[in-house]
């Protein structure tokens, strides 16, 4: 038998708190952020050209990912009342920590010189490989609440608030 997402005092929690608005938010700012990033990256592995630029750019993904991160625990406390690996986001949130580290094996790369240029920029593509994965299974997550929605009240299927953005991509 299936499991709802959510139970209904968590779906109302999830429902009045700010932090969702804050994740549904944050979510699409930092996939724009990840596509012009990857656009930057993939400009300096092809042309040697403009690495200042992709530098930066994945250190604003980067800065993106912890904003979401920890409004997404936040947010995780607020519907779950725990600030990370809650029931139906355990997976999501392990894989989560991947994400993190490697976006942050990028930085401490950067800072300490550790890698060349062109080594710097496959390790945020590894980085940025594993955020779509991450997003992908939260983009599942609010299917399935969406799902839950429409099991529950078929009349508001559409309506359904995400369960908060992409942590890698978000809740």
């Amino acid at each position: 038998m299936y499991k709802a997402l959510y139970t209904e005092e968590e779906r109302q929690r999830r429902d009045r708190s700010v932090w969702t608005l804050v994740q549904a938010v944050l979510a699409p700012v930092q996939f724009l952020v990840f596509l012009v990033s990857l656009a930057l990256i993939l400009r300096y592995l092809v042309t040697g050209e403009g690495l200042f630029a992709a530098q930066v750019s994945v250190i604003l993904k980067t800065l993106a990912l912890y904003a979401i991160m920890v409004t997404g625990s936040i947010w995780e406390k607020a519907v779950f009342g725990r600030y990370l690996f809650a029931r139906p986001f355990f997976w999501e949130d392990v894989f989560s920590m991947l994400v993190l580290a490697l976006h942050t094996a990028y930085l401490l790369c950067l800072y300490l010189d550790a890698l060349s240029p062109a080594g710097q920029m496959l390790l945020a593509l590894a980085a940025y490989a594993t955020y779509l994965v991450n997003a992908g299974q939260f983009l599942w997550k609010l299917r399935l609440a969406r799902l839950d929605r429409s099991t529950q009240n078929p009349s508001a299927a559409g309506l359904a608030v995400a369960p908060a953005p992409l942590a890698g991509a978000s809740r």
